[in-house]
């Protein structure tokens, strides 16, 4: 007889995010896994603010949309903060993210979904973040269920020009989901929720629209841990054309903690 406490558990899909917002390049996969039945687990890694701001406001914006969506505030965890981890800082705190993050894994089952930023050179925070997930999944066994999901790059794009949820073909296959016009339109609305980031929307918002208007997929790649030794792509990155950070200063910083996880073991963390 199938008791309540023998029911099986849930399958969980956890989606990685480095800011509150990054969630729009995922709505489509939030919304299916949610409608599929599975616990969605949402993880912020940095505060998505400056040290000296609170980031309580783009909190309340992204449990404000996510729990439209369905997911509830309880699977939403704001480890960022926790750790004191701030805007443009997670290549600065590659040791500190993983470790909470190796634990966090080893003590959550029924993985069999996991989605992060891309490896594209948008933002060093994406690309902090995807090296975290890859060389950690990897650590742990279950680098099957990880694949990554595109914000924006400047692959191929002059100075100041850049390009929204439009895969690099260096990451490998595309894989595609039509979304249906009636969700276009609702995660249009969503982005319209992001007060605090109006500044940054402006320049997102348009590429978002032409997106839904002339494709509206839903776009996911696998990863692989040798991309970590890559340059994202030829020429020039986003976050260089901003001066948020170098490829070489990036690049190191994360060759230096990938050394020194791999000369530890997991027990020892």
């Amino acid at each position: 007889m199938v008791t309540e406490n023998t029911l099986p558990s849930p399958l969980v899909t956890v989606f990685l995010f480095a800011h509150q917002d990054d969630e729009y390049g995922v709505y489509e996969l939030i919304h299916q896994s949610v409608c599929q039945g599975r616990q969605v687990m949402c993880i912020y890694f940095t505060t998505g603010v400056r040290s000296t701001d609170d980031p309580s406001t783009r909190n309340r914006e992204s449990l404000a949309v996510l729990n439209d969506m369905g997911v509830p505030a309880d699977n939403v965890i704001f480890a960022g903060a926790a750790l004191g981890i701030s805007d443009l800082n997670l290549h600065r705190s590659l040791r500190e993210a993983s470790d909470w993050f190796e634990a966090w894994l080893l003590s959550h089952s029924h993985i069999d979904e996991m989605f992060v930023t891309a490896w594209e050179g948008g933002h060093p925070d994406h690309d902090s973040l995807h090296a975290i997930a890859v060389h950690t999944c990897v650590r742990v066994g279950i680098a099957n269920v990880l694949r990554q999901y595109s914000l924006y790059n400047a692959f191929n794009r002059p100075k100041p020009f850049f390009r929204v949820l439009a895969p690099l073909p260096h990451n490998g296959r595309v894989d595609l989901t039509s979304i249906p016009w009636s969700r276009r339109l609702r995660f249009l609305k969503y982005t319209l929720r992001y007060s605090s980031q109006r500044g940054s929307w402006v320049g997102l918002f348009p590429f978002m629209l032409l997106h839904y208007v002339l494709r509206g997929t839903q776009a996911v790649q696998g990863t692989s841990v040798e991309r970590l030794q890559e340059r994202p792509h030829d020429g020039p990155l986003y976050y260089e054309h901003r001066k948020f950070a170098t490829w070489p200063d990036v690049r190191s910083r994360i060759q230096e903690w990938r050394a020194q996880k791999d000369n530890s073991s997991i027990a020892d963390d």
